[in-house]
């Protein structure tokens, strides 16, 4: 019995063991694995030539604005327009009754004829005195006296001529003709009604702006005019060279800058409250797309053409007070690389500095990367269209 107690004990450790190490199989089986590596996309960031535009905000403006005004006072008769219609220069816009003024021409031709009379007599009884001084037949006071007959009537017929042009001019006033093509506004002054007339004073009548071409005015820094000098652009000493220097615009409907100019002026000082320089272009505008006072945005090449690095603007990360990208190994291990950012042309950003053109930048799922973890990458193509393109 002692024998049998004996061997008992050493059974039931050895049954034990068994047992733990079964089950410590069975619990390390169990274990949950660690979760797989994030999928993303990365893509060689895209390196070409280009230009970097700065743009500006501005407005349109006439390059002809007349007020027309009424030259002579009478009343109005007619007005000869649709309000808001083209006009073309030389149209009968308004006309004044002419019948005053038409009666004094008259007058005047009469003064006029009477005139020439005279002096054509005073011309003959000069003619009659010449032979009669020559032998003494009449005093030379006489003779004198009938010269200045015929001088005095001269001035007179002068007189009465330049009175005439007046009476015509007064007669040509009471119709007012367009001074430019352009589009007129609404009449100010409605038929039968008196106007006054005047030189800066006169009754205004309606105003006219040209339309085709037009001017577009923007205002640029006094930093962005520096960095334009040294490119050779807008110079105040090289005004000859401004309609060879491109303006591209686009209306605020419009995406992109589709619409061509040339620029035309540049203001002779900066202002001082505002410290920038007021800068002006011209369009053509046959389609009359354009309008004064119409708001639109314009750009100007603000760099010589040189060799980028960009990418999308999603590609690129932020914190507090630094822009990076997340660049991946070729054992998928993510590190991180300080940028700095230019433009954004055709839809992509330039990276000035910080990310080379052989780097495989996080382009897609920037949010799920960590620098040091490791990521399952799936290699894309940058396209021009700002889409990334599967490989």
């Amino acid at each position: 019995m002692h024998f049998m107690f004996g061997r008992v004990p050493w059974l039931f450790v050895l049954l034990s063991g068994f047992i733990l190490a079964s089950c410590g199989e069975k619990h390390e089986a169990k274990a949950p694995a660690g979760p797989p590596p994030p999928a993303v996309s990365i893509a060689n960031p895209v390196e070409k030539e280009v230009v970097e535009w700065d743009e500006y905000t501005g407005r349109f403006d006439a390059v002809d604005t007349v007020e027309v005004r009424a030259r002579i006072s009478g009343v109005l008769n007619e007005v000869k327009f649709t309000d808001g219609a083209i006009v073309k220069k030389g149209d009968l816009l308004f006309v004044i009754d002419a019948r005053p003024f038409q009666r004094v021409l008259d007058r005047d031709h009469a003064a006029l004829q009477g005139a020439k009379v005279q002096l054509e007599f005073a011309q003959r009884d000069l003619e009659r005195a010449r032979p009669l001084i020559a032998n003494a037949t009449i005093s030379q006071q006489v003779f004198d006296q009938r010269t200045q007959a015929v001088r005095a009537a001269e001035a007179n017929v002068l007189s009465a001529e330049a009175s005439v042009r007046s009476a015509e001019l007064d007669v040509e006033f009471t119709q007012i003709h367009s001074p430019v093509t352009g589009r007129i506004s609404r009449k100010l002054v409605s038929e039968g009604n008196y106007l006054t007339g005047g030189s800066g004073s006169g009754t205004l009548l309606t105003t006219i702006v040209s339309i085709d071409p037009i001017f577009f005015y923007f205002d640029v820094s006094e930093a962005d005019f520096l960095k334009y000098q040294k490119l050779g652009s807008l110079s105040m000493q090289q005004e000859a060279h401004l309609s060879e220097i491109p303006v591209e615009l686009a209306l605020e409907t419009e995406n992109g800058f589709p619409h061509r100019g040339k620029m035309s002026f540049i203001d002779n000082r900066i202002d001082q409250n505002t410290g920038s320089l007021r800068v002006r272009a011209v369009f053509e505008n046959p389609d009359q797309q354009f309008q004064p006072g119409l708001f639109a945005r314009v750009r100007l090449a603000g760099s010589g053409q040189y060799k980028a690095i960009l990418l999308p603007d999603v590609a690129v990360a932020t914190d507090q007070s630094n822009r990076f990208v997340f660049v991946v190994a070729e054992d998928g291990t993510v590190s991180s690389k300080t940028v700095t950012l230019g433009p954004i042309i055709d839809g992509l950003r330039v990276i000035r500095s910080g990310a080379a053109a052989n780097d495989w930048v996080i382009v897609n799922g920037v949010q799920r990367a960590r620098t040091g973890i490791k990521v399952k990458p799936e290699k894309t193509l940058i396209s021009q269209n700002r889409q990334a393109a599967a490989l």
